[in-house]
């Protein structure tokens, strides 16, 4: 299983209702997330985003979205330090886009808010590896979460 491409039409902005897939141009507009059964069928669909996984080191050990890469940044983000973020661009390619995971997708959506001030095309994975988890385990809380995530 590979990362996939994010910014067809199944990535939406999550604010004023749009739902038109993001863009460079669209800075300064709401974070864009992508649901974790969007990123699975891109995947198989053998698309090619880079993902990247902004936890600590030892949270990309325990579990980690195959093919994704570890930049860990998230204590710094989390503090609002976005320093060692900027520090680290040139690992991250900008002729393919993001797709940004933490824990619970709440840091990944600062990271991912920043790549897109930089000009990259980046997405936040909702609900994070959380959201990933559950959505892998069929559990009944990504059901519900993923459901709310469709009405809104």
């Amino acid at each position: 299983m590979r990362p996939t491409t994010v910014g067809g039409p199944s990535v939406e902005h999550r604010a004023a209702g749009s739902t038109s897939a993001f863009r460079a141009s669209d800075v300064g507009r709401a974070v864009t997330t992508i649901r974790p059964d969007e990123l699975d069928a891109r995947l198989a669909d053998g698309d090619d985003p880079f993902v990247l996984d902004i936890r600590p080191e030892s949270n990309y050990q325990r579990g980690a979205i195959e093919g994704s890469r570890n930049v860990p940044v998230y204590d710094d983000l989390r503090s609002g330090d976005d320093a060692s973020l900027r520090g680290r661009l040139d690992e991250i390619p900008r002729d393919r886009d993001v797709v940004v995971v933490c824990k619970m997708g709440i840091v990944a959506k600062r990271a991912t808010g920043l790549l897109r001030e930089e000009g990259y095309d980046a997405a936040t994975l909702a609900g994070g590896m959380s959201g990933w988890n559950g959505y892998q385990r069929g559990s009944l809380g990504y059901k519900l979460r993923s459901l709310i995530w469709r009405l809104f």
